[in-house]
């Protein structure tokens, strides 16, 4: 129940880190500029920002109420060392559902300035309330900031234990970048496909390049900051570093092994083996030593193919968007236009659902990858789980509510889609289309077919 609700959950937290800055960044353009098209892309998001805010209410609410049903013995035993995270996570909710309101009813209502600022509580909030949640589990990855003394949890420093553990800024900051590059990609994906279909105005256009730029900043990025979680995870969780690869034995030089099944005898079959390569990537030392899963009895270790085939599918993708993104930061610095073939285009359809399932695979290895421990070295989730009968139907129930919030969601995002534009918008899209002008970053011309 606790993954069904991470796999719907988290894509909407990416929206809470991501959006409120692309919206105010249009709406900051809209007044730079004077250009309506601006303001109303800029208005037609933050009705989607809201209507995503409150899906993640519900879902956020329902993980709520999961920590405390299906958890009782991690809530109890380390309440104290993390209930300071979630109190703060509270805090940051509640002033975002406030300023939220502000934004989207104050259009119109506001001067364009006060409005503006009336964003930035929105933008800061969506950041830390992630932020206290990350650190929730970035302690669970490395825990420290208290002593446990004949089974119990004593001596406890909380904000020690969440904000000087040194999984805490890897985790952030790869999350926080990672939330860019799906919202980036997913509206990069609509408007993408609305290209393809000939909608060219600049509405359609801003529309397209400013999230595709912003995704396409970050993905290449996140290539940097991925390798430094590796390594973080080298140096903490040494288990699983050699789960993500499959490596059996502690080995010097240690290959990496890309694809393939890994066997019972701790073989790796169908793989494609490059040498020295692991010990490479994770300390930067192709001759360095790295530990293997025979150092742990098998009943310490996690499902090795699991958590291989999630870590090599967030990096295959994130590889492919890191390419994609190379493709447009190229064209658009060299020739100071976009991309002109329609496989370009039809690649970004494709990035955007590619994102959300790299950011899944990315949650599937960390959480995972941690198993048998909920609290890594600590705690093992046999001890913390309920065991309480009964659990099928609560998952049957949850499914109901899930299969509900997304058509409800679907079905509000598609009325606001299908809202006719202004006249003047309108004007926009059917007019000539903007001259191919270099100058004018979400005004660049391209022309897949034009």
């Amino acid at each position: 129940m606790q993954a069904l609700s991470f796999a719907v959950h988290i894509p909407l937290v990416c929206f809470g880190i991501a959006f409120p800055a692309m919206v105010v960044f249009m709406e900051w353009l809209g007044q730079r500029t004077g250009e309506a098209h601006y303001t109303a892309i800029a208005k037609r998001w933050s009705k989607v920002m809201i209507t995503l805010f409150a899906a993640g209410v519900v879902t956020g609410t329902l993980l709520s109420f999961e920590l405390g049903i299906l958890w009782p013995g991690f809530m109890s035993t380390f309440g104290d060392v993390f209930g300071l995270a979630f109190g703060l996570e509270g805090f940051s909710f509640f002033i975002e559902a406030i300023f939220i309101g502000i934004y989207v009813y104050g259009w119109d209502r506001m001067s364009p300035k006060r409005h503006m600022l009336a964003g930035i509580p929105v933008m800061v909030t969506g950041f830390t309330g992630s932020w206290m949640v990350i650190a929730v589990n970035a302690w669970m990855n490395d825990p420290s900031g208290f002593d446990v003394v004949k089974g119990e949890v004593v001596n406890v420093e909380p904000w020690t234990a969440l904000f000087a553990n040194g999984h805490l800024w890897p985790q952030l900051i790869h999350m926080y970048l990672a939330g860019f590059i799906v919202v980036g990609f997913l509206l990069a994906a609509v408007y993408s496909y609305a290209w393809l279909k000939g909608r060219r105005g600049a509405y359609f256009r801003t529309a397209l390049v400013v999230p595709l730029a912003i995704a396409c900043l970050a993905a290449p990025t996140q290539l940097l900051i991925g390798d430094w979680a590796a390594r973080t995870v080298a140096d903490d969780q040494p288990i699983k570093l050699a789960s993500f690869e499959g490596l059996y034995k502690t080995t010097e030089g240690a290959p990496e092994t890309i694809l393939g099944w890994y066997e019972p005898d701790g073989t790796i079959k169908y793989g494609i083996e490059i040498p020295k390569l692991l010990s490479l990537l994770a300390y930067h030392d192709p001759n360095a030593t790295v530990q293997g899963l025979d150092t742990v009895p098998e009943e310490d270790r996690p499902p090795i193919n699991v958590v291989r085939i999630a870590f090599q599918t967030m990096v295959g993708i994130g590889t492919g968007l890191a390419a994609l993104a190379a493709w447009f930061l190229f064209v658009w610095f060299r020739k100071k236009r976009l991309p002109r073939t329609k496989w370009f285009y039809r690649a970004v359809v494709l990035a955007g659902p590619g994102a959300v399932a790299a950011l899944i695979a990315g949650w599937v290895t960390t959480e995972v990858g941690r198993q048998p421990w909920v609290v890594y070295g600590v705690m093992k989730t046999e001890e913390a789980v309920t065991g309480a009968e009964g659990i099928v139907f609560g998952y049957g129930a949850l499914v109901a509510v899930y299969v509900v919030l997304a058509a409800a969601t679907f079905w509000v995002v598609r009325k606001i889609a299908r809202t006719p534009f202004d006249d003047e918008i309108a004007a926009l899209e059917t007019g000539p289309p903007p001259a191919d002008n270099a100058s004018a970053a979400t005004q660049g011309g391209d022309d897949v077919s034009r």
